[in-house]
């Protein structure tokens, strides 16, 4: 048996045990704070930006290069006309500029009636651009039916990022 000093001993080492566990630990010093950004030349507020005015990127970032069509149609939609517009008047800023309208489909339909069905396309957009005082000359046309699509899904909204004409640049553009 055990006396009863050493369970007052046994009883003050698990005391001891218990307040030691309870203990908190000292918390580590905050960080310094990270060095402040060297000074710029922008603006407060505004973003720099890399893009070349009258490229490419230019072109596609800030104006736009994409329309798109309803279903087995070839009219240029009303929330696209904003789009078309501020590509007439990029390319009267940049006269130097000529482009591609690329007319493209969705995967339904036969080869033979998406390639015919883009090349409307293309044309409606760019007639849409003549329209607007872009030169005739300056704005050319091909058809790539179904052949080129973006999604391969086969859904409505796949089919509806397909069904699009896209205005490429294919000289005279600033080079960044």
């Amino acid at each position: 048996m055990m006396s009863t000093s050493n369970h007052l001993k046994l009883a003050a080492m698990a005391a001891v045990l218990v307040v030691a566990g309870c203990a908190s630990k000292p918390k580590p010093a905050p960080e310094a704070p990270p060095p402040p950004p060297p000074p710029s030349s922008a603006v407060q507020g505004q973003v720099e930006s890399t893009v070349v005015p009258g490229s490419v990127q230019d072109f596609r970032v800030n104006i736009g290069d994409t329309v798109h069509f309803e279903y087995d149609k070839y009219t240029v939609t009303s929330e696209d006309r904003d789009v078309l517009q501020r590509q007439a008047a990029w390319l009267q800023k940049y006269p130097q500029v000529r482009v591609t309208v690329e007319g493209h489909c969705d995967e339904r339909g036969t080869r033979e009636y998406n390639l015919a069905l883009g090349a409307r396309r293309a044309n409606a957009v760019k007639e849409y651009l003549v329209n607007l005082g872009v030169s005739s000359a300056r704005v050319g046309t091909i058809s790539y039916g179904k052949e080129r699509p973006i999604c391969t899904e086969s859904n409505e909204s796949c089919w509806s990022q397909n069904r699009r004409g896209v205005t490429t640049i294919t000289s005279g553009a600033a080079t960044s």
